[in-house]
């Protein structure tokens, strides 16, 4: 039987071995999150400037010197733990799983173009990533497309979701275009890792078109930008819901028409691995028209009497 003196001998050396491997990791880690948070007050610095600063030159060439330092910062081991949260200038979304992380911002060019960057992290000790880089101005039809990375249609992420599909784990980013001066885009793009590669677009929403069903790779919706047009997944109907468009005739010279919400809502809903739409969410056809309840009661007058 052992005696008392090595159990606590054995118990003893355990806990200071754990210490010592905590105490080593968190020096570790301190080294890196120091290094990170060093870079990190730069590039909140070089992001406000590629969002607002009045020169083209120097917004593209802050963006650049930008883009060196956040890879830099993203070399350190374990930097996907790292938040960035000062950098408001940046989105930086994770999936449920916490998989990946995707970065997304956008750089001003003129009044009828933006400029898109973004990159996704793998959720790794050591770096792996995937650039992404803007090719929007050469897909022609964006609701068929199947991109890679290098191929991206350029958007300023701001929601993502998960889901399965026919191809397994799917992803489901939703986007802003700024576009045009006078118009704007939303998104709902699927995103799939076909042997660790990431695709944007896959064959999962039904789209109703003058009574025809086809199947497409993302949902583009195109809107005036003098709308507010919604589109994002609701966790109370489990759909994804956006605002329904029509055309309007449009006061601006060389816009023949613009699209804009009439006040009802569309969706999505997910039916065996396939969105797939529905008309005016939230239209309710009662049995007859609604009325106030009374406030004394049915039997009583005005003077609440009997």
């Amino acid at each position: 039987m052992l005696s008392k003196s090595f159990l606590l001998f054995f118990f003893l050396a355990c806990a200071l071995c754990s210490f010592s491997q905590v105490e080593t990791d968190t020096f570790k880690n301190s080294v890196a999150d120091s290094e990170i948070k060093i870079l990190e007050d730069t590039l909140v610095i070089l992001g406000y400037a590629m969002i607002n600063d009045s020169s083209e030159i120097n917004r593209f060439a802050s963006c650049q010197k930008f883009i060196r330092l956040l890879v830099k910062a993203l070399k350190n081991e374990n930097s996907f733990d790292y938040p960035f949260q000062r950098l408001k200038t940046v989105s930086i979304l994770y999936p449920p799983d916490s998989t990946f992380r995707i970065f997304s911002w956008q750089v001003y060019d003129d009044i009828n173009h933006y400029h898109y960057y973004g990159s996704i992290q793998m959720n790794e000790p050591q770096l792996k990533m995937f650039p992404l880089i803007d090719r929007s101005e050469q897909i022609s039809d964006p609701e068929s497309a199947l991109l890679e990375p290098s191929n991206w249609y350029g958007q300023l992420y701001y929601n993502i979701r998960s889901f399965e599909s026919a191809a397994g784990k799917t992803y489901l980013l939703f986007g802003y275009d700024a576009y045009r001066f006078f118009t704007k885009r939303k998104l709902a793009e699927p995103l799939i890792f076909k042997n660790g590669t990431p695709v944007f677009g896959a064959p999962v929403f039904e789209k109703n078109e003058n009574g025809e069903t086809r199947t497409v790779n993302r949902l583009v919706f195109e809107y005036s930008s003098d709308a507010k047009f919604k589109l994002n997944y609701d966790e109370n109907q489990d759909m994804v819901l956006f605002d329904h468009l029509i055309p309007m005739g449009s006061p601006y010279p060389g816009q023949e028409l613009m699209f804009v919400p009439d006040g009802d809502v569309d969706g999505y809903y997910l039916d065996d691995k396939i969105w797939k739409f529905k008309a005016r969410v939230f239209d309710q056809i009662l049995d007859e028209a609604p009325r106030p309840q009374p406030v004394l009661g049915e039997k009583k007058d005005l003077f609440g009497k009997e």
